[in-house]
Protein backbone atom coordinates (compact mmCIF):
# COMPACT_ATOMS: atom_id res chain seq x y z
CA UNK A 1 0.00 0.00 0.00
CA UNK A 2 1.29 3.44 -0.93
CA UNK A 3 2.55 5.57 1.92
CA UNK A 4 0.73 8.89 1.61
CA UNK A 5 1.24 10.45 5.07
CA UNK A 6 4.29 11.38 7.15
CA UNK A 7 4.15 12.05 10.89
CA UNK A 8 6.38 14.21 13.09
CA UNK A 9 8.43 11.30 14.41
CA UNK A 10 9.36 10.22 10.89
CA UNK A 11 10.27 13.76 9.80
CA UNK A 12 12.50 14.10 12.85
CA UNK A 13 14.32 10.89 11.93
CA UNK A 14 14.74 11.99 8.31
CA UNK A 15 16.15 15.38 9.31
CA UNK A 16 18.73 13.80 11.62
CA UNK A 17 19.68 11.27 8.94
CA UNK A 18 20.17 14.07 6.40
CA UNK A 19 22.30 16.09 8.84
CA UNK A 20 24.45 13.05 9.63
CA UNK A 21 24.97 12.32 5.93
CA UNK A 22 26.19 15.86 5.28
CA UNK A 23 28.49 15.71 8.30
CA UNK A 24 29.99 12.46 6.99
CA UNK A 25 30.41 13.85 3.47
CA UNK A 26 31.51 17.41 4.27
CA UNK A 27 35.09 16.91 3.08
CA UNK A 28 33.84 15.68 -0.29
CA UNK A 29 31.72 18.84 -0.56
CA UNK A 30 34.71 20.96 0.49
CA UNK A 31 36.74 19.51 -2.39
CA UNK A 32 34.18 20.87 -4.86
CA UNK A 33 34.93 24.49 -3.96
CA UNK A 34 35.78 26.33 -7.14
CA UNK A 35 38.83 28.11 -5.77
CA UNK A 36 41.57 25.57 -4.97
CA UNK A 37 42.45 27.37 -1.73
CA UNK A 38 43.26 25.53 1.51
CA UNK A 39 40.28 27.04 3.34
CA UNK A 40 37.57 25.99 0.89
CA UNK A 41 34.89 25.25 3.44
CA UNK A 42 31.41 25.02 1.89
CA UNK A 43 30.89 21.51 3.25
CA UNK A 44 32.14 22.43 6.71
CA UNK A 45 29.96 25.55 6.86
CA UNK A 46 26.84 23.70 5.75
CA UNK A 47 27.56 20.82 8.11
CA UNK A 48 28.07 23.08 11.14
CA UNK A 49 24.88 24.94 10.22
CA UNK A 50 22.68 21.86 10.05
CA UNK A 51 24.36 20.14 13.00
CA UNK A 52 23.54 23.16 15.18
CA UNK A 53 19.90 22.42 14.39
CA UNK A 54 20.39 18.65 14.71
CA UNK A 55 21.60 19.05 18.30
CA UNK A 56 18.37 20.82 19.21
CA UNK A 57 16.25 18.30 17.30
CA UNK A 58 17.98 15.33 18.95
CA UNK A 59 17.22 16.81 22.37
CA UNK A 60 13.45 16.80 21.66
CA UNK A 61 11.30 14.00 23.11
CA UNK A 62 10.06 11.27 20.76
CA UNK A 63 6.50 12.56 21.11
CA UNK A 64 7.34 16.18 20.23
CA UNK A 65 4.87 18.16 18.16
CA UNK A 66 5.46 19.33 14.60
CA UNK A 67 5.64 22.90 15.92
CA UNK A 68 8.39 21.99 18.39
CA UNK A 69 10.33 20.15 15.69
CA UNK A 70 10.07 23.04 13.24
CA UNK A 71 11.15 25.54 15.88
CA UNK A 72 14.24 23.46 16.66
CA UNK A 73 15.17 23.06 12.99
CA UNK A 74 14.61 26.70 12.08
CA UNK A 75 16.02 28.32 15.21
CA UNK A 76 19.04 26.03 15.45
CA UNK A 77 20.03 26.45 11.82
CA UNK A 78 19.48 30.22 11.81
CA UNK A 79 21.70 30.76 14.85
CA UNK A 80 24.27 28.20 13.74
CA UNK A 81 24.49 29.40 10.12
CA UNK A 82 28.06 29.89 8.83
CA UNK A 83 29.18 31.13 5.45
CA UNK A 84 26.95 31.99 2.52
CA UNK A 85 26.09 28.36 1.84
CA UNK A 86 25.17 27.79 5.48
CA UNK A 87 22.99 30.88 5.61
CA UNK A 88 21.17 29.87 2.42
CA UNK A 89 20.64 26.37 3.84
CA UNK A 90 19.24 27.89 7.04
CA UNK A 91 16.86 30.05 5.01
CA UNK A 92 15.68 27.03 3.03
CA UNK A 93 14.97 25.25 6.31
CA UNK A 94 13.31 28.35 7.73
CA UNK A 95 10.89 28.67 4.84
CA UNK A 96 10.19 24.93 4.75
CA UNK A 97 9.39 24.70 8.46
CA UNK A 98 7.25 27.86 8.47
CA UNK A 99 4.94 26.23 5.98
CA UNK A 100 4.45 22.97 7.89
CA UNK A 101 4.70 24.01 11.56
CA UNK A 102 0.92 24.01 12.11
CA UNK A 103 0.42 20.57 10.55
CA UNK A 104 0.15 17.26 12.38
CA UNK A 105 0.68 15.10 9.30
CA UNK A 106 2.28 15.82 5.95
CA UNK A 107 1.13 14.81 2.47
CA UNK A 108 2.56 15.43 -0.99
CA UNK A 109 0.63 18.70 -1.30
CA UNK A 110 2.19 19.91 1.97
CA UNK A 111 5.70 19.10 0.77
CA UNK A 112 5.02 20.99 -2.47
CA UNK A 113 4.00 24.12 -0.53
CA UNK A 114 6.93 23.74 1.87
CA UNK A 115 9.47 23.44 -0.98
CA UNK A 116 7.97 26.51 -2.66
CA UNK A 117 8.18 28.59 0.51
CA UNK A 118 11.70 27.37 1.22
CA UNK A 119 12.92 28.59 -2.17
CA UNK A 120 11.09 31.92 -1.90
CA UNK A 121 12.62 32.55 1.55
CA UNK A 122 16.15 31.68 0.43
CA UNK A 123 16.02 33.80 -2.73
CA UNK A 124 14.87 36.81 -0.69
CA UNK A 125 17.85 36.44 1.65
CA UNK A 126 20.39 36.80 -1.16
CA UNK A 127 20.78 40.30 -2.59
CA UNK A 128 21.97 39.18 -6.03
CA UNK A 129 21.00 35.52 -6.53
CA UNK A 130 23.15 33.60 -9.01
CA UNK A 131 21.89 30.73 -11.07
CA UNK A 132 24.01 27.59 -11.10
CA UNK A 133 24.16 27.52 -7.29
CA UNK A 134 22.37 25.83 -4.38
CA UNK A 135 19.44 28.16 -5.07
CA UNK A 136 19.04 26.77 -8.59
CA UNK A 137 19.13 23.19 -7.32
CA UNK A 138 16.51 23.96 -4.67
CA UNK A 139 14.31 25.73 -7.22
CA UNK A 140 14.54 22.80 -9.62
CA UNK A 141 13.23 20.46 -6.94
CA UNK A 142 10.52 22.92 -5.91
CA UNK A 143 9.30 23.08 -9.50
CA UNK A 144 9.23 19.28 -9.60
CA UNK A 145 7.10 19.12 -6.44
CA UNK A 146 4.57 21.40 -8.13
CA UNK A 147 4.39 19.06 -11.10
CA UNK A 148 3.99 15.98 -8.90
CA UNK A 149 1.86 17.18 -5.99
CA UNK A 150 -1.56 16.51 -7.50
CA UNK A 151 -0.81 13.35 -9.47
CA UNK A 152 1.61 11.48 -7.19
CA UNK A 153 0.34 10.80 -3.67
CA UNK A 154 2.81 8.02 -2.83
CA UNK A 155 5.49 9.81 -0.81
CA UNK A 156 8.17 7.25 -1.65
CA UNK A 157 7.81 7.84 -5.39
CA UNK A 158 7.31 11.57 -4.79
CA UNK A 159 10.59 11.94 -2.89
CA UNK A 160 12.55 9.74 -5.29
CA UNK A 161 11.48 11.76 -8.32
CA UNK A 162 12.09 15.11 -6.60
CA UNK A 163 15.61 14.12 -5.53
CA UNK A 164 16.34 12.64 -8.94
CA UNK A 165 15.42 16.04 -10.40
CA UNK A 166 17.72 17.73 -7.88
CA UNK A 167 20.70 15.71 -9.10
CA UNK A 168 19.81 16.44 -12.73
CA UNK A 169 19.82 20.18 -12.00
CA UNK A 170 23.03 19.86 -9.96
CA UNK A 171 24.77 18.19 -12.91
CA UNK A 172 23.70 21.11 -15.12
CA UNK A 173 25.20 23.78 -12.83
CA UNK A 174 28.53 23.83 -14.77
CA UNK A 175 26.56 24.89 -17.85
CA UNK A 176 25.10 27.83 -15.92
CA UNK A 177 28.31 29.08 -14.28
CA UNK A 178 31.39 29.12 -16.52
CA UNK A 179 33.67 29.12 -13.48
CA UNK A 180 32.28 25.71 -12.49
CA UNK A 181 32.84 24.31 -15.97
CA UNK A 182 36.39 25.65 -16.07
CA UNK A 183 37.15 24.05 -12.71
CA UNK A 184 35.41 20.81 -13.72
CA UNK A 185 33.08 20.65 -10.70
CA UNK A 186 29.40 20.97 -9.84
CA UNK A 187 28.25 23.62 -7.37
CA UNK A 188 29.46 22.67 -3.91
CA UNK A 189 26.46 24.21 -2.12
CA UNK A 190 24.06 22.32 -4.37
CA UNK A 191 25.98 19.11 -3.66
CA UNK A 192 25.70 19.79 0.07
CA UNK A 193 21.94 20.18 -0.21
CA UNK A 194 21.66 16.92 -2.15
CA UNK A 195 23.70 15.13 0.52
CA UNK A 196 21.13 16.19 3.12
CA UNK A 197 18.18 15.04 1.03
CA UNK A 198 19.90 11.79 0.00
CA UNK A 199 20.49 10.92 3.66
CA UNK A 200 16.86 11.66 4.46
CA UNK A 201 15.64 9.53 1.55
CA UNK A 202 17.82 6.59 2.59
CA UNK A 203 16.29 6.71 6.06
CA UNK A 204 12.79 6.93 4.59
CA UNK A 205 13.43 3.88 2.42
CA UNK A 206 14.45 1.93 5.50
CA UNK A 207 18.13 1.67 4.65
CA UNK A 208 20.50 1.34 7.57
CA UNK A 209 21.62 4.88 8.32
CA UNK A 210 24.06 5.85 11.04
CA UNK A 211 22.71 8.88 12.84
CA UNK A 212 25.35 10.57 14.97
CA UNK A 213 24.48 13.89 16.56
CA UNK A 214 26.52 15.48 19.37
CA UNK A 215 24.50 16.16 22.48
CA UNK A 216 23.71 19.70 23.56
CA UNK A 217 26.48 20.61 25.97
CA UNK A 218 25.40 21.80 29.36
CA UNK A 219 27.51 24.65 30.64
CA UNK A 220 29.18 23.96 33.94
CA UNK A 221 28.04 26.16 36.79
CA UNK A 222 31.11 27.92 38.18
CA UNK A 223 31.78 27.93 41.90
CA UNK A 224 29.99 24.62 42.49
CA UNK A 225 33.05 22.37 42.77
CA UNK A 226 36.05 22.74 45.04
CA UNK A 227 39.56 22.61 43.60
CA UNK A 228 41.30 19.27 43.79
CA UNK A 229 43.79 18.94 46.63
CA UNK A 230 47.25 17.42 46.09
CA UNK A 231 47.40 13.98 47.71
CA UNK A 232 50.27 11.77 48.78
CA UNK A 233 49.94 8.66 46.64
CA UNK A 234 51.72 5.86 48.54
CA UNK A 235 51.62 3.34 45.71
CA UNK A 236 52.00 4.95 42.30
CA UNK A 237 51.13 2.31 39.69
CA UNK A 238 47.66 0.92 39.07
CA UNK A 239 48.49 -2.57 37.78
CA UNK A 240 45.96 -4.90 36.15
CA UNK A 241 46.34 -8.20 34.29
CA UNK A 242 44.78 -11.61 33.75
CA UNK A 243 46.57 -14.90 34.52
CA UNK A 244 45.74 -17.85 32.26
CA UNK A 245 46.56 -20.57 34.81
CA UNK A 246 48.25 -23.81 33.78
CA UNK A 247 46.83 -25.66 36.80
CA UNK A 248 43.97 -25.28 39.21
CA UNK A 249 44.28 -22.01 41.15
CA UNK A 250 43.48 -23.31 44.63
CA UNK A 251 42.36 -21.29 47.64
CA UNK A 252 45.81 -21.78 49.16
CA UNK A 253 47.41 -20.33 46.00
CA UNK A 254 44.99 -17.42 46.04
CA UNK A 255 45.70 -16.65 49.72
CA UNK A 256 49.46 -16.89 49.17
CA UNK A 257 49.27 -14.64 46.07
CA UNK A 258 47.15 -12.04 47.91
CA UNK A 259 49.61 -12.06 50.81
CA UNK A 260 52.45 -11.33 48.40
CA UNK A 261 50.56 -8.48 46.77
CA UNK A 262 49.75 -7.05 50.21
CA UNK A 263 53.47 -6.93 50.94
CA UNK A 264 54.11 -4.68 47.92
CA UNK A 265 50.89 -2.67 47.60
CA UNK A 266 47.21 -2.10 48.37
CA UNK A 267 43.76 -1.90 46.66
CA UNK A 268 44.10 -5.61 45.90
CA UNK A 269 41.49 -7.60 43.97
CA UNK A 270 42.08 -11.22 42.97
CA UNK A 271 39.20 -13.13 41.37
CA UNK A 272 39.74 -16.72 40.12
CA UNK A 273 37.34 -18.67 37.90
CA UNK A 274 37.74 -21.51 35.38
CA UNK A 275 41.47 -21.11 34.73
CA UNK A 276 41.34 -17.30 34.65
CA UNK A 277 42.57 -15.06 37.48
CA UNK A 278 41.80 -11.34 37.29
CA UNK A 279 44.25 -9.21 39.29
CA UNK A 280 44.24 -5.56 40.37
CA UNK A 281 46.82 -3.93 42.67
CA UNK A 282 48.28 -0.49 43.42
CA UNK A 283 52.03 -0.84 43.86
CA UNK A 284 55.37 0.87 43.38
CA UNK A 285 56.80 -2.31 41.87
CA UNK A 286 54.50 -3.64 39.11
CA UNK A 287 57.35 -5.81 37.84
CA UNK A 288 57.37 -7.82 41.07
CA UNK A 289 53.62 -8.44 40.78
CA UNK A 290 54.07 -9.56 37.18
CA UNK A 291 57.00 -11.87 38.01
CA UNK A 292 54.99 -13.53 40.79
CA UNK A 293 51.99 -13.95 38.50
CA UNK A 294 54.11 -15.61 35.83
CA UNK A 295 54.76 -18.50 38.21
CA UNK A 296 51.08 -19.40 37.82
CA UNK A 297 50.67 -19.05 34.05
CA UNK A 298 50.70 -16.79 31.00
CA UNK A 299 49.54 -13.15 31.28
CA UNK A 300 47.15 -11.18 29.10
CA UNK A 301 45.26 -7.84 29.15
CA UNK A 302 48.12 -6.14 30.99
CA UNK A 303 47.62 -2.51 31.94
CA UNK A 304 49.84 -0.26 34.09
CA UNK A 305 48.89 3.38 34.79
CA UNK A 306 51.04 5.94 36.57
CA UNK A 307 48.59 7.32 39.12
CA UNK A 308 50.92 10.08 40.31
CA UNK A 309 51.21 11.36 36.74
CA UNK A 310 47.46 11.10 36.23
CA UNK A 311 46.85 13.02 39.46
CA UNK A 312 49.26 15.76 38.36
CA UNK A 313 47.41 16.03 35.05
CA UNK A 314 44.11 16.27 36.88
CA UNK A 315 45.54 19.00 39.12
CA UNK A 316 46.73 20.94 36.05
CA UNK A 317 43.37 20.53 34.32
CA UNK A 318 41.55 21.54 37.49
CA UNK A 319 43.72 24.63 37.89
CA UNK A 320 43.01 25.50 34.26
CA UNK A 321 39.28 25.01 34.84
CA UNK A 322 39.32 27.28 37.89
CA UNK A 323 41.32 29.94 36.04
CA UNK A 324 38.82 29.77 33.18
CA UNK A 325 35.88 30.09 35.56
CA UNK A 326 37.52 33.06 37.26
CA UNK A 327 38.18 34.68 33.89
CA UNK A 328 34.56 34.10 32.84
CA UNK A 329 33.40 35.58 36.14
CA UNK A 330 35.57 38.66 35.56
CA UNK A 331 34.20 38.99 32.03
CA UNK A 332 30.66 38.62 33.32
CA UNK A 333 31.21 41.37 35.90
CA UNK A 334 32.84 43.60 33.30
CA UNK A 335 29.94 42.98 30.93
CA UNK A 336 27.41 43.79 33.67
CA UNK A 337 29.34 46.99 34.39
CA UNK A 338 29.30 47.93 30.69
CA UNK A 339 25.56 47.38 30.55
CA UNK A 340 25.09 49.57 33.57
CA UNK A 341 26.95 52.41 31.86
CA UNK A 342 25.16 54.68 29.37
CA UNK A 343 25.10 53.14 25.90
CA UNK A 344 27.57 54.52 23.36
CA UNK A 345 26.06 56.18 20.35
CA UNK A 346 28.07 54.04 17.90
CA UNK A 347 30.35 51.01 18.15
CA UNK A 348 32.12 48.46 15.95
CA UNK A 349 32.24 44.68 15.70
CA UNK A 350 34.83 43.28 13.30
CA UNK A 351 35.75 39.78 12.15
CA UNK A 352 39.51 39.22 12.34
CA UNK A 353 42.00 36.47 11.47
CA UNK A 354 45.29 36.93 13.30
CA UNK A 355 46.97 38.53 16.31
CA UNK A 356 48.57 41.33 14.31
CA UNK A 357 45.34 42.17 12.52
CA UNK A 358 43.52 42.04 15.86
CA UNK A 359 45.88 44.74 17.13
CA UNK A 360 45.29 46.85 14.02
CA UNK A 361 41.52 46.73 14.51
CA UNK A 362 41.77 47.41 18.24
CA UNK A 363 44.02 50.40 17.50
CA UNK A 364 41.35 51.73 15.13
CA UNK A 365 38.69 51.59 17.85
CA UNK A 366 36.89 48.27 17.27
CA UNK A 367 34.85 47.44 20.37
CA UNK A 368 34.54 43.67 19.87
CA UNK A 369 36.51 41.23 17.71
CA UNK A 370 35.15 37.95 16.40
CA UNK A 371 38.03 35.70 15.48
CA UNK A 372 37.55 33.34 12.59
CA UNK A 373 37.42 35.13 9.29
CA UNK A 374 38.70 33.28 6.28
CA UNK A 375 39.70 30.06 8.03
CA UNK A 376 36.62 29.59 10.18
CA UNK A 377 33.53 31.56 9.25
CA UNK A 378 31.75 32.73 12.43
CA UNK A 379 28.11 31.79 12.81
CA UNK A 380 25.06 33.97 13.15
CA UNK A 381 25.04 32.95 16.81
CA UNK A 382 28.60 34.30 17.19
CA UNK A 383 27.41 37.60 15.73
CA UNK A 384 24.40 37.72 18.07
CA UNK A 385 26.59 37.07 21.11
CA UNK A 386 28.90 39.90 20.06
CA UNK A 387 25.95 42.25 19.56
CA UNK A 388 24.68 41.37 23.01
CA UNK A 389 28.04 42.24 24.59
CA UNK A 390 28.45 45.63 22.89
CA UNK A 391 26.58 48.37 24.72
CA UNK A 392 25.74 50.81 21.95
CA UNK A 393 22.69 52.23 20.21
CA UNK A 394 24.13 51.70 16.72
CA UNK A 395 26.58 48.89 15.97
CA UNK A 396 28.51 48.64 12.71
CA UNK A 397 29.52 45.09 11.77
CA UNK A 398 32.54 44.60 9.49
CA UNK A 399 32.46 40.99 8.17
CA UNK A 400 35.75 41.46 6.26
CA UNK A 401 34.96 38.41 4.14
CA UNK A 402 32.36 37.99 1.42
CA UNK A 403 31.40 34.59 2.86
CA UNK A 404 30.39 36.15 6.21
CA UNK A 405 28.18 39.00 5.01
CA UNK A 406 24.97 36.92 4.87
CA UNK A 407 25.51 35.64 8.44
CA UNK A 408 25.99 39.25 9.58
CA UNK A 409 22.80 40.29 7.77
CA UNK A 410 20.94 37.42 9.43
CA UNK A 411 22.16 38.54 12.86
CA UNK A 412 21.05 42.08 12.05
CA UNK A 413 17.56 40.86 11.14
CA UNK A 414 17.31 38.88 14.40
CA UNK A 415 18.28 41.88 16.57
CA UNK A 416 15.45 44.07 17.83
CA UNK A 417 16.86 46.31 20.56
CA UNK A 418 19.81 47.89 18.71
CA UNK A 419 20.37 49.38 15.30
CA UNK A 420 22.74 47.12 13.35
CA UNK A 421 24.50 48.34 10.22
CA UNK A 422 26.35 45.71 8.20
CA UNK A 423 29.10 47.36 6.17
CA UNK A 424 29.73 44.75 3.42
CA UNK A 425 33.52 44.62 3.71
CA UNK A 426 34.85 41.59 1.83
CA UNK A 427 38.50 41.80 2.93
CA UNK A 428 40.61 42.90 5.88
CA UNK A 429 41.94 45.99 4.02
CA UNK A 430 38.37 47.05 3.24
CA UNK A 431 37.58 46.79 6.95
CA UNK A 432 40.60 48.94 7.78
CA UNK A 433 39.56 51.52 5.17
CA UNK A 434 36.02 51.64 6.56
CA UNK A 435 37.29 52.29 10.08
CA UNK A 436 39.60 55.06 8.91
CA UNK A 437 36.64 56.73 7.17
CA UNK A 438 34.57 56.74 10.38
CA UNK A 439 34.04 60.12 12.06
CA UNK A 440 32.58 60.17 15.56
CA UNK A 441 30.76 63.47 15.07
CA UNK A 442 28.84 62.19 12.01
CA UNK A 443 25.48 60.47 12.12
CA UNK A 444 25.26 56.69 11.59
CA UNK A 445 23.85 57.32 8.12
CA UNK A 446 26.68 59.69 7.19
CA UNK A 447 29.27 57.24 8.49
CA UNK A 448 27.73 54.36 6.59
CA UNK A 449 27.87 56.36 3.35
CA UNK A 450 31.50 57.37 3.97
CA UNK A 451 32.54 53.81 4.79
CA UNK A 452 30.87 52.40 1.68
CA UNK A 453 32.70 54.96 -0.42
CA UNK A 454 36.02 54.14 1.29
CA UNK A 455 35.82 50.38 0.71
CA UNK A 456 35.17 51.03 -2.97
CA UNK A 457 38.54 52.76 -3.28
CA UNK A 458 40.63 49.85 -1.97
CA UNK A 459 42.06 47.07 -4.13
CA UNK A 460 42.83 43.89 -2.22
CA UNK A 461 45.03 40.90 -2.94
CA UNK A 462 45.90 37.72 -1.04
CA UNK A 463 48.64 35.15 -1.59
CA UNK A 464 48.12 31.51 -0.67
CA UNK A 465 48.81 28.06 -2.12
CA UNK A 466 46.73 25.73 -4.33
CA UNK A 467 45.44 22.47 -2.87
CA UNK A 468 44.60 20.81 -6.18
CA UNK A 469 45.21 20.96 -9.92
CA UNK A 470 42.68 23.04 -11.82
CA UNK A 471 42.22 25.62 -14.55
CA UNK A 472 40.71 28.98 -13.70
CA UNK A 473 40.64 32.55 -15.01
CA UNK A 474 42.67 31.34 -17.98
CA UNK A 475 45.46 30.02 -15.76
CA UNK A 476 46.71 26.48 -15.28
CA UNK A 477 47.11 25.82 -11.56
CA UNK A 478 48.98 22.90 -10.00
CA UNK A 479 48.93 21.62 -6.44
CA UNK A 480 51.39 23.62 -4.36
CA UNK A 481 51.50 26.63 -6.72
CA UNK A 482 51.34 30.06 -5.14
CA UNK A 483 48.24 32.04 -6.14
CA UNK A 484 47.69 35.79 -6.04
CA UNK A 485 43.95 36.33 -5.65
CA UNK A 486 42.42 39.74 -6.28
CA UNK A 487 38.92 41.10 -5.77
CA UNK A 488 37.81 39.74 -9.14
CA UNK A 489 39.65 36.41 -9.28
CA UNK A 490 43.08 34.82 -9.60
CA UNK A 491 45.57 37.37 -10.91
CA UNK A 492 48.89 35.54 -10.52
CA UNK A 493 50.09 31.93 -10.40
CA UNK A 494 53.70 30.90 -9.87
CA UNK A 495 55.58 28.22 -7.92
CA UNK A 496 57.59 31.00 -6.25
CA UNK A 497 56.05 33.06 -3.41
CA UNK A 498 58.00 36.26 -4.12
CA UNK A 499 57.28 36.22 -7.85
CA UNK A 500 53.60 35.60 -7.19
CA UNK A 501 53.37 38.57 -4.82
CA UNK A 502 55.11 40.86 -7.30
CA UNK A 503 52.88 39.69 -10.19
CA UNK A 504 49.84 40.31 -7.99
CA UNK A 505 50.97 43.85 -7.16
CA UNK A 506 51.68 44.53 -10.82
CA UNK A 507 48.07 43.63 -11.59
CA UNK A 508 46.68 45.75 -8.73
CA UNK A 509 48.68 48.96 -9.14
CA UNK A 510 48.34 51.71 -11.71
CA UNK A 511 49.61 55.28 -12.18
CA UNK A 512 47.17 56.59 -9.58
CA UNK A 513 48.28 54.21 -6.81
CA UNK A 514 49.69 55.96 -3.75
CA UNK A 515 49.80 53.47 -0.86
CA UNK A 516 50.70 49.75 -0.77
CA UNK A 517 50.02 47.94 2.51
CA UNK A 518 51.33 44.45 3.29
CA UNK A 519 50.11 42.24 6.14
CA UNK A 520 52.37 39.21 6.47
CA UNK A 521 51.07 35.92 7.85
CA UNK A 522 52.16 33.56 10.61
CA UNK A 523 54.31 31.47 8.26
CA UNK A 524 56.41 34.41 7.03
CA UNK A 525 59.51 35.47 8.95
CA UNK A 526 59.70 39.15 9.86
CA UNK A 527 63.12 39.57 8.19
CA UNK A 528 61.79 37.96 5.01
CA UNK A 529 58.78 40.33 5.02
CA UNK A 530 61.02 43.38 5.55
CA UNK A 531 63.21 42.33 2.64
CA UNK A 532 60.09 41.93 0.49
CA UNK A 533 58.84 45.38 1.49
CA UNK A 534 62.20 46.93 0.56
CA UNK A 535 62.02 45.38 -2.93
CA UNK A 536 58.50 46.72 -3.37
CA UNK A 537 59.67 50.19 -2.33
CA UNK A 538 62.36 50.06 -5.03
CA UNK A 539 59.84 48.90 -7.65
CA UNK A 540 57.20 51.50 -6.68
CA UNK A 541 59.12 54.65 -5.66
CA UNK A 542 55.99 56.81 -5.99
CA UNK A 543 54.06 54.73 -3.44
CA UNK A 544 54.27 54.64 0.33
CA UNK A 545 54.86 51.00 1.35
CA UNK A 546 53.54 50.02 4.77
CA UNK A 547 54.48 46.67 6.35
CA UNK A 548 52.40 45.22 9.17
CA UNK A 549 52.50 41.86 10.96
CA UNK A 550 49.09 40.28 10.43
CA UNK A 551 49.62 36.81 11.87
CA UNK A 552 46.88 35.37 9.65
CA UNK A 553 46.99 31.64 8.86
CA UNK A 554 47.03 30.17 5.34
CA UNK A 555 47.50 33.51 3.55
CA UNK A 556 51.20 34.43 3.36
CA UNK A 557 50.40 38.02 2.46
CA UNK A 558 47.31 40.19 2.41
CA UNK A 559 47.92 43.35 0.39
CA UNK A 560 45.99 46.50 -0.34
CA UNK A 561 46.53 49.21 -2.91
CA UNK A 562 44.97 52.67 -2.63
Amino acid sequence: MANQIMDTKTLKKLFLAGASRLEARKEYVNELNVFPVPDGDTGSNMSMTIMAAAKEVAALPDDCTMKQLCKAISGGSLRGARGNSGVILSQLLRGFTKEISEKNELRAEDFYKAFQRAVETAYKAVMKPKEGTILTVAKGMADKTKELAKKEKDLTKFFQMVIEEGFLVLNRTPDMLPVLKEAGVVDSGGQGLMEVLSGALDAYLGKEVEITVPKVEKKAVSGQTKPLEPVDIKFGYCTEFIIMTEEEFTEEMEDEFKAFLTSIGDSIVVVASDGIVKVHVHTNHPGLAIEKALTHGALTSMKIDNMREEHEERLIKDASRIAKEQDEEKQSKAEAQRKAEPAKEMAFIAVSIGQGINEVFEGLGVDYLIEGGQTMNPSTEDMLEAIEKVNAKTIFILPNNKNIILAANQARDLTEDKKIVVVPTKTIPQGVAALIAYMGENTPEENEANMLEAIGEVKTGQVTYAVRDTSMDGKEIHTGDMMGIGDSGILAVNPDLEKTLLELLDALTDEDSEVISLYYGDEVEGAQAEEMAAKIEDLYPDCDVELQYGGQPIYYYIVSVE
